[in-house]
């Protein structure tokens, strides 16, 4: 079993900078793919970043690319995610989330086993 919990999410206004932090739970952290998604009111959750055990593979999705940037540090089991230049569609809770059987489907939610409780980002304009 693996306990999630993010922090670091705030208000902060158009081009602003906010760091996501996830904290994981359990002795196998370090082999698990990470990943966080995030949803808005009203739509799906969606898609974010993911980073693959070795922190050599990392993912984004388009709309974030440049601007996002997902580390850990399995040393102490956390996951990051630096969020800079933040527009006001960026405002969503983020989730992070553990993938703990492999798949190649990164930016499939439903392949992911475990989730935090999520944390808000709001961005103002």
């Amino acid at each position: 079993q693996v306990q999630l919990v993010e922090s670091g999410g705030g208000l902060v206004g158009a081009g602003g900078s906010l760091k996501l932090s996830c904290a994981a739970s359990g002795r196998t952290f370090s082999s698990y793919t990470m990943g966080w998604f995030r949803q808005a009111p009203g739509k799906e959750r969606e898609f974010v970043a993911a980073i693959r055990w070795s922190s050599i593979s990392t993912y984004y999705a388009e709309f974030v690319k440049g601007r996002f940037t997902i580390s850990r540090d399995n040393a102490k089991n956390t996951v990051y995610l630096q969020m800079n230049s933040l527009k006001p569609e960026d405002t969503a809770a983020y989730y992070c989330a553990a993938m703990e059987r492999y798949s190649r489907s990164y930016y499939r939610s439903a392949d992911y086993e475990y989730w935090g409780q999520g944390t808000q980002v709001t961005v103002s304009s």
